[in-house]
């Protein structure tokens, strides 16, 4: 037990350094003054999205970026989403919507839908982003000129996330909690090593002559995770590839309850892990069950440092991602409880493939 427990505190340390390192390198997207006229292709993949997607292309519409084209590609939906996004291109001249092909068996539905956008798409550059966002201005200006400071090939861009239900508010902090707590984000740029590798779908800012040359969600066709699966290529490619924070300029409400959340995030979070279910099991061993043992083992004076960890961690991780510092502390607990429930129903899809998302069933690989 003793060496179980200094291991907690030892991997505890380790996370607090991670999250220290990314609060004080501060890896947010930078706000520019700069105004490009470059050609950028907005590219959206819809299905089922009648909720969502006006307010998205209303947002586009409103931004201070005037050299673009939108397309909207419908992955066959049950709901009017392509007659919504229809009446609103026949009113705005840069928008279009069209209908996807049929989806072929060796492809995930989301990655054969970008495949396809990028196919239609005349930009200098290619931004993917999902139909439950809204973009703000002096975003695009923003993600050109960071991608021509560093001769980038990719720039993926963590939204900040809008959450108003008690269950959104239990579960989505989770995403920026489990990055920044074990990843140095700057390193996705830094190091070569494809093992520092990170990338939202919900963001997703290609150079397009690259894309067009490499076709990446083609040679992801049948990842789960096809976000962080783009960027390892783009590194072993040995191109440029960063990632960073959304700086309050695109944001997401992912889902809009508990049940949303759970089943949207078990989807992929064991996709996130390699699909190891020993290395998922490890992890929550170590965040969760280790440092409950602690708490049961140790008395108040040797709790102080990792209660004294664990809070830093979350103010700096809230504060990075914009999220309300109190609310995450207050929740920390449950969070950590619905982490490990999301793990155990993420595996339970696995082994029983029984993984589903808009209809259609996830076949992980």
């Amino acid at each position: 037990m003793t060496i179980f427990i200094y291991a907690v505190l030892i991997f505890l340390v380790i996370r607090f350094s991670v999250t220290l390192f990314n609060f004080l390198s501060n890896p947010k997207l930078p706000r520019v003054m700069k105004h490009y006229q470059d050609q950028v292709s907005i590219l959206i993949p819809v299905r089922d999205e009648a909720e969502n997607i006006i307010h998205l292309l209303e947002s586009i519409k409103e931004q201070d970026y005037t050299t673009y084209e939108v397309i909207v590609l419908d992955d066959n939906s049950s709901d009017h989403t392509y007659a919504l996004v229809e009446e609103f291109c026949t009113l705005n001249a840069k928008f279009k919507i069209v209908k996807g092909k049929e989806l072929p068996k060796d492809w995930l539905g989301k990655n054969y839908a970008c495949h396809q956008l990028a196919e239609l798409a005349t930009g200098k550059y290619f931004l993917f982003v999902d139909a439950d966002e809204a973009i703000k201005k002096g975003l695009i200006n923003s993600l050109i000129d960071r991608m021509e400071l560093g001769n980038l090939t990719l720039l993926s861009v963590f939204t900040n996330q809008i959450m108003k239900s008690m269950g959104e508010k239990l579960t989505i902090p989770l995403m920026h909690f489990i990055l920044l707590n074990l990843l140095p984000l700057r390193l996705v740029k830094l190091s070569k090593n494809p093992a520092f590798a990170a990338a939202s779908g919900q963001c997703m800012f290609f150079n397009a002559k690259n894309y067009q040359e490499n076709q990446w969600h083609y040679q992801v066709k049948q990842q789960v995770v096809e976000d962080v699966e783009i960027i390892k290529l783009v590194k072993l490619a040995k191109y440029n590839a960063e990632a960073l924070l959304g700086n309050h300029l695109i944001y997401c409400r992912m889902y809009k309850n508990l049940s949303e959340s759970l089943n949207g995030f078990s989807k992929n979070l064991l996709a996130g892990f390699g699909n190891n279910i020993l290395i998922l099991l490890f992890y929550l061993l170590l965040v969760i069950i280790g440092p409950v043992i602690l708490i049961l083992n140790f008395n108040v004076d040797l709790l102080v440092l990792p209660i004294t960890l664990i809070v830093l961690s979350r103010m700096m991780i809230s504060y990075l991602s914009g999220q309300n510092v109190l609310i995450n502390l207050i929740l920390h607990p449950l969070q950590m409880l619905f982490f490990l429930i999301i793990s155990i129903i993420s595996i339970q899809k696995h082994i029983f493939k029984t993984g589903t998302w808009k209809g259609r069933t996830i076949k992980a690989i």
